[in-house]
Order: structure tokens, then sequence, then C-alpha cells
């Protein structure tokens, strides 16, 4: 089984805030996704830096409020957040 990495999510200039944790970068911007919002006309560009590394994984990520699958638990609500990512590419840092 593949571990588990931790990606940090970073900004247009440079500062860093918010780990987010998967075993493959799409994992994480799903979960950064779901938490930053933008909608399907406008996606937020997440910039994802996997640590340990110089690789800084981009997608644009939005999140649209849909009707609960109709097996749900009883705690859940009748809507729900699903997140939607897309890869826009990966850059490389010339320094950590």
């Amino acid at each position: 089984m593949t571990e588990i990495k931790n990606f940090i999510l970073r900004k247009k200039n440079g500062t860093e805030e918010g780990v987010f944790t998967g075993r493959q970068p799409r994992q994480a911007a799903l979960k950064a996704a779901n938490r930053l919002g933008g909608t399907k006309s406008a996606p937020v560009e997440l910039r994802l830096r996997e640590r340990g590394t110089k690789k800084i994984h981009i997608f644009k990520g939005w999140k649209q409020i849909i009707a609960a699958p109709k097996n749900k638990p009883d705690w859940m609500p009748d809507k729900i957040n699903k997140p939607f990512v897309k890869k826009v590419g990966i850059e490389k840092l010339d320094k950590i």
C-alpha cells in the first residue's frame, strides 16, 4: 500500500497555509476544494506543494451542492457539498 503524503496549500505570493493529506495529490486537492469553495464557472486555483519535494501540483477546483444519496445515513443532511478538481499541471520550485 502507498503511504499517505502531506500537501501544503500555497498561495500565489508564496505563503503557505493549511496541510491536506492523501495518497495522491488529487485526493488532497478534493479536500482543499471542499473547504475553499469556488463554482464551476469560476473555479479556485489550488496550488499544493508536496512536503519533502519541490513539486507544486496545480488544480482548478470547485464544489457543488447536490442531493444526498438515497441510502444516506440518518445523520446526513438532504443536501451535501461535492468537490470537483481538474489538474492543470505541475511546477518545480527552485528552492523550498
